[in-house]
């Protein structure tokens, strides 16, 4: 543990922090498979990997380069996105320029990004590296893991090849290209509140399978493979706007296919049909999303012809974010690895709880900390921390009149006091049978010590209940 001194000025610190955190975020949107180039072709990976910077930190670094230094004009940060564990003679680095967007955000895309056949691996991670405009290394990310594959399935799908299935629940990108030309590709996004079709930034869409017998008011969302034929709902991930119950069709050679019963593959050719509509699809025109009326076709009745614009290809999509602050130090060295939490495991009760904190990016530098209460922590392995449940106590709270829940967000704290947010939080939880709303203490009367200390005795043994979500 830290020494008392060093721990009560970094908790004052911890405590702002949580009054108005300072967090810079590094967002990357990629796809979840990559379409491998042969020969002398460059088959650029599409989407493309997008990078976004928030969060009110990075003005706040912003000044402080100024402050350091006065001839510095302006603030920039730049950024090389490349493939892992490649020599540069198989793959080069993308130079990513940020350009900061109507909500303040910075926008990077690699749009030449590609794998050759010289490369022989199954799956590979993208390497973001950000810099400063002033030289220093902000820090190194990673991409979730991408699936190298030659060509889209041309087969019908089995469901034991699952890594190509799309799930319900699951994030996709949806692009366009007219006559197949890679210069017009276009992807559905969402700007200013409506669906559009953008040629530079694309938007990661939650894809959810609905039970077609309800309304649309009612929409209950299932679980299992998407598969042609069914009704399915797209809500935008970034604003959760939502375009209205869709049936998801099989396209084959501009032909919408009606009596296709598959489950859908990465990279595949689809349409999506308006519910209840007399044959209207989803469609792009130049730049606006409309609704195309398909063409019946006499002579076959499970086929409706389509226009270039109702023909979108799906994409399964992955997002991996990092968030940081550095308002406790003026930090000097990269911010990463930054880690990553992805579960907590509670064991043991009583006086000593442990919790087991799980996730990526783990080191021998880091301390878990419960709102501004710092837990003693041991690494375990770059995948586990493990800590000790801090007492209620060091809450401040009073015991004997604890009868509400307290819920405490979860960070990492390296050495140098940057801090490692996460979308966890841990709950104290009195035992059930006085959480209030059932009369126990309320009917109590004032001199009642006697019986308090022995529920004060009781929320000891059981108060490490924990929530906890991301």
């Amino acid at each position: 543990r830290s020494n008392p001194y060093q721990t009560n000025l970094l908790r004052d610190g911890v405590r702002r922090y949580l009054q108005l955190p300072a967090d810079q975020t590094v967002l990357i949107l990629h796809a979840k498979v990559a379409q491998k180039s042969y020969g002398n072709e460059k088959r650029f990976f599409c989407p493309p990997p997008c990078v976004y910077l928030s969060g009110p930190g990075w003005k706040l670094k912003q000044e402080q380069i100024k402050a350091g230094d006065p001839g510095e004009a302006g603030f920039r940060v730049c950024g090389y996105m490349g493939l892992d564990s490649m020599g540069s003679s198989l793959m080069e680095t993308q130079k990513l320029s940020f350009e900061e967007q109507p909500d303040a955000k910075g926008f990077g895309c690699a749009k030449a990004l590609y794998i050759s056949d010289a490369d022989k691996r199954k799956h590979f991670r993208l390497v973001l590296k950000l810099f400063f405009s002033n030289g220093q290394e902000i820090g190194t990310f990673h991409s979730k893991l991408i699936k190298v594959i030659s060509k889209p399935s041309q087969k019908k799908q089995s469901l034991k090849n699952t890594d190509l299935c799309i799930s319900s629940g699951s994030k996709v990108s949806l692009f366009n290209r007219l006559r197949s030309q890679t210069v017009s590709t276009r992807y559905l996004s969402v700007e200013g509140g409506a669906f559009i079709a953008s040629a530079r930034q694309w938007a990661a869409f939650t894809l959810h399978l609905a039970d077609e017998r309800c309304t649309r008011s009612e929409f209950p969302l299932r679980e299992g493979y998407i598969r042609y034929g069914s009704v399915v709902q797209l809500v935008c991930t970034a604003t959760g706007i939502t375009l209205p119950p869709l049936i998801i069709r099989k396209v084959t050679k501009q032909y919408a296919m009606l009596d296709v019963d598959e489950p859908i593959s990465q990279l595949h050719k689809c349409a999506f049909q308006f519910q209840g509509s007399d044959r209207m699809y989803l469609c792009l025109s130049t730049e606006k999303v409309i609704q195309f009326q398909a063409s019946p076709c006499p002579k076959e009745a499970n086929r409706e012809l389509l226009n270039d614009g109702s023909c979108w290809t799906i994409i399964g999509t992955e997002t991996v974010e990092y968030t940081f602050s550095e308002s406790l130090a003026c930090v000097r060295e990269p911010v990463s690895p930054v880690p990553l939490i992805t579960a907590l495991q509670l064991t043991g009760g009583g006086d000593v709880a442990m919790l087991e904190v799980q996730g990526e990016y783990f080191h021998a530098h880091l301390k878990v900390w419960f709102g501004d209460v710092e837990a003693e922590t041991m690494y375990r392995s770059p995948k586990s921390l493990v800590c000790v449940v801090p007492d209620v106590s060091a809450f401040g709270s009073d015991w004997r009149w604890l009868r509400y829940p307290i819920t405490v967000p979860l960070l990492l704290i390296r050495d140098d006091g940057l801090i490692y947010s996460s979308s966890f939080t841990f709950t104290y939880t009195p035992e059930q049978s006085f959480i209030p709303g059932q009369q126990v203490l309320s009917d109590l009367p004032q001199d009642s010590d006697k019986l308090l200390d022995s529920i004060h005795q009781e929320f000891t043994r059981t108060n490490f209940h924990l929530f906890m979500q991301s």
